[in-house]
């Protein structure tokens, strides 16, 4: 269910984006850094977007082609995918190649993000739009807060590293910090949204509710992550940045 919730809510938050900068049944060059099992690059391709996904974990890699062997034609002639480092765009595209970059669940992965993130920008051809999902540094105590770990909720407070849930080290992102790079890379935060307020802490192996509750559930998370303070302590924040 956690995975369903991120996915939908940035697949309405993205859609927003897109559909505010962009004219209806405009297609859009879309690269997609990180693309997992290309869940939002398969979306996309289906309303008829020209898709790149670049990945470097080769099971992952192998997911995302399994995936697109199962959708028709027509979308698999929009989607191309590459095998290779986000870090290294430079080396597959020309500068201005894409209206639409996506990195997400990419950057706890980074220690040092920004030659990634002024690379990504380098990609957007200008007026384009940089969509980032990552970790929440300002809301890490809150899932071990709300599970009874006083310990790591306290040490939480006072760093950008995590633990993961599939036991990696991994490092979390202040979206003041965010803000800062996205301007001195000439992709401005233009908005933001939280993502998982309510179900961060549901076990990794719980099912979907009932069509109704789930309904109601997207509803109630996608209204908390439009809205202060809620969308502060979601678990991730998406910032979407626009090339000047």
């Amino acid at each position: 269910m956690r995975n369903v919730v991120r996915q939908e809510l940035v697949a309405r938050q993205l859609d927003e984006q897109i559909g505010a900068r962009f004219p209806v049944g405009r297609r859009l060059r879309v690269l997609d850094v990180g693309l997992g099992q290309g869940t939002q690059a398969l979306r996309l391709a289906r309303v008829g977007h020209r898709v790149t996904g670049i990945e470097s974990d080769a099971e992952m890699l192998a997911a995302a082609r399994a995936a697109l062997a199962a959708e028709p034609e027509g979308i698999r002639a929009r989607v191309r995918l590459v095998e290779g480092d986000g870090r290294d765009t430079g080396v597959h595209f020309l500068p201005g190649s894409f209206d639409v970059v996506l990195c997400h669940g990419v950057l706890m992965y980074v220690d040092e993000p920004d030659g990634l993130l002024a690379g990504l920008a380098r990609m957007l051809a200008p007026g384009g739009l940089l969509s980032l999902l990552v970790r929440n540094a300002d809301a890490l105590a809150m899932r071990p807060g709300l599970s009874g770990d006083w310990p790591t909720a306290l040490t939480a407070f006072d760093t950008t590293a995590y633990t993961n849930r599939i036991g990696l080290e991994v490092r979390a992102d202040r979206r003041a910090d965010l803000t800062a790079t996205l301007a001195g890379i000439g992709a401005p935060l233009h908005a933001w949204y939280g993502v998982r307020v309510f179900t961060d802490t549901v076990p990794d192996e719980a099912g979907l509710p009932p069509e109704a509750e789930l309904t109601a559930l997207l509803a109630a998370e996608e209204r908390a992550g439009r809205t202060d303070p809620y969308r502060s302590v979601a678990a991730l924040t998406h910032l979407c940045g626009v090339r000047g």
